[in-house]
């Protein structure tokens, strides 16, 4: 039986939340007379997470998808050009690439933080390739030196897929604020939300009135907002991604307790850890890695187990007592898609393997002890019942 999502007692994956003055500020932007963006919350937001994170300019965006296809754009690809990416990626990446002209080329990944594999990065870059685009996967950060390194002497541009991770960091530097773009998400499922919305984070100052002109449907209307012109044309290829001032006013209130929720989450994932290891020594199942020199966001908690096998068993064992647990990525390599247009052009072993042997369990902000206590006893009572 798969519980209902009213059902008694069900602990969900994720409930996203709201922490307090949300509805006051969507107020004010109601009455502002601008809801439609580029107003006060959006240059709000927009500041605080420049100074935040050391970061040249941030643009909102209607979500982290849009940021992609910005930061795609920015590549000026052209037919048969290469972006380097995992395929263990949620398909955004890849759609951004084929969207704006090129070709998905997939990378395997690392078998500990499940993220690009950066020694295998150079190997693959041929005469065609443009681009890399690295993903932070949970909020652990890929290892930026070693991919910048190659971007620089293979002359490539770098996006940082940080959809995960907003206020992780890679040897004290935020992730999003290091490759020549990232890409933040607010989704509802993400550490801090507006529901649907994202950031595109710049860090190369000759590339912001180019993606200002593509976010704005092609258009230099921020030019004109500023006062530089007296009116606005069509100056490049662009679209509508820019996030409305209603979302942006629910997000500033959401940034602006950046520390307490990060503080909760670390919690959360604490109290996991501290009841999975025991489960982790008798070699059950594997708990993320967290690097020394890395700090992730605890934007989520995923299992890797021994076999396909073990990992669909405890998740149907966990569904049936009405704890939702859910797998990730299907790789994009393997996709009808990527086999239709040929993108898969090695084989991808790591990605293959674990891929197949991932559960994550569920972590949000009012996800109790209790809670934590139940899904870590029903795991273990899975695990003991085997033998």
């Amino acid at each position: 039986m798969v519980p209902s999502d009213d059902m008694p007692g069900r602990i969900p994956y994720n409930r996203p939340h709201v922490v307090g003055r949300e509805l006051e500020y969507i107020a004010r932007a109601i009455q502002s007379g601008n809801a439609g963006g580029d107003g006060e919350f959006t240059k709000r937001c927009e500041t605080l997470l420049q100074d935040r994170f050391g970061i040249e300019r941030v643009l909102l965006t209607n979500s982290c998808t849009a940021s992609l296809e910005i930061a795609m754009l920015l590549c000026d690809l052209e037919p048969g050009d290469e972006v380097l990416l995992p395929s263990f990626a949620y398909v955004s990446a890849a759609n951004a690439v084929v969207r704006a002209g090129g070709r998905p080329v997939f990378v395997d990944i690392r078998e500990d933080t499940l993220n690009i594999d950066e020694e295998l990065l150079e190997a693959a870059v041929t005469e065609r390739t443009r681009a890399v685009i690295v993903i932070h996967y949970a909020g652990v950060a890929a290892e930026m030196d070693r991919i910048q390194d190659v971007a620089r002497r293979r002359d490539l541009f770098v996006a940082e897929d940080a959809a995960q991770a907003v206020n992780a960091s890679y040897r004290s530097r935020a992730l999003g604020s290091i490759g020549d773009v990232g890409c933040f998400s607010f989704h509802e499922t993400k550490n801090f939300h507006c529901g649907q919305g994202g950031a595109l984070c710049i860090n190369r100052s000759e590339l912001i009135p180019r993606a200002s002109f593509i976010r704005h449907r092609g258009t230099n209307r921020q030019e004109m907002l500023d006062g530089r012109v007296a009116r606005y044309e069509w100056v490049a290829l662009g679209s509508a991604y820019a996030l409305s001032e209603i979302q942006a006013a629910f997000l500033l209130a959401q940034l602006e307790e950046m520390e307490s929720l990060s503080a909760a989450r670390s919690d959360r994932v604490g109290r996991y850890r501290a009841k999975l290891e025991p489960l982790e020594r008798e070699g059950f199942l594997r708990l993320p890695h967290v690097p020394a020199h890395c700090r992730s966001n605890d934007h989520l908690l995923h299992l890797v187990l021994p076999s396909p096998e073990i990992r669909e068993g405890l998740r149907r064992h966990l569904v049936e007592r009405a704890i939702s647990a859910v797998t990730h990525f299907e790789p994009l390599h393997s996709s009808p898609y990527a086999i239709e247009h040929g993108f898969l052009r090695s084989k991808l072993p790591v990605t293959d393997r674990v891929s197949a042997r991932i559960l994550r369990v569920p972590l949000f902000y009012e996800l109790s002890a209790d809670e934590i206590e139940r899904v870590v006893g029903e795991i273990a009572a899975f695990f003991h019942a085997r033998g």
